[in-house]
Formats: structure tokens, sequence, C-alpha cells
């Protein structure tokens, strides 16, 4: 009986769990400003603009300096990663978006040793 009482109250907490709202999430799409750090230490700023094409994706577009670069994105919860196109090159960047709305991140190459960092901060 104890058994039964014990996985009924565990059943019971795990309904609870999952019938519970989910937490807001920032809104994700709009102009960012860029501060990013390159695996060599420099530095580098610009702007970059998200745009939401579903509830998990979008489209991100860079622009730095004299370079540009375009990719797809998927969100999860406060994961944001993006693959992107830069030239020739292949990147990926994982972000975790802050409650305030900025979205701080890691990136790399394809095939090239290092990671970059970038902040991203909503222009208002």
């Amino acid at each position: 009986m104890k058994i039964v009482v014990t996985l009924a109250l565990a059943l019971a907490c795990a309904f609870a769990f999952l019938a519970a709202p989910a937490e807001a999430q920032p809104a994700l799409g709009g102009r960012y400003q860029v501060n990013g750090k390159n695996p060599n230490g420099s530095t580098y700023s610009g702007t970059a603009e998200i745009v939401v094409t579903s509830n998990n994706t979008c489209r991100i577009t860079w622009a730095t300096g004299s370079t540009t670069s375009a990719g797809i994105c998927m969100r999860n919860r406060n994961v944001f990663s993006a693959a992107y196109r830069m030239g020739n090159l292949i990147g990926l960047v994982i972000y975790e978006i802050r409650p305030e709305g900025v979205i701080d991140g890691i990136w790399t190459v394809a095939d090239q040793s290092g990671v970059g960092s970038e902040v991203l901060t909503p222009i208002r």
C-alpha cells in the first residue's frame, strides 16, 4: 500500500509540473548591438537583426565592420543557436538568452581552431 501511495504522489507531482505555466521568455526578434571578441583576442562591433519565422526558428543577419553574414537559427527555451555563412566559411554560434533580453554567446568557424564570444544587446 505504501508503494502505491508513493507512486500516486509522484505521478501527481509530475502532472502538476507538466501542467504548470511555462516561464515567460524574452522576445527574440528585432535589432541588436553586437560586441564580440575573436579567437585571437581582437574585438569587433556592429549590429544584428533577428527575424522570427516560427515558434522555434528564425533568420539572423550580422553586419560587423565590412563583414556581413547570415544564417538560420533555432530557439529552445533560453538557448538560441545559429548556423551561419560568412563568405565561403560556415560557422556555429550558441547563445544564452538572459531574462532582460541580452544574449550571450560563443561561436566558432568550421575547421578552424578557437572560439570567439559575442553579446547581443537589444536596440530599443
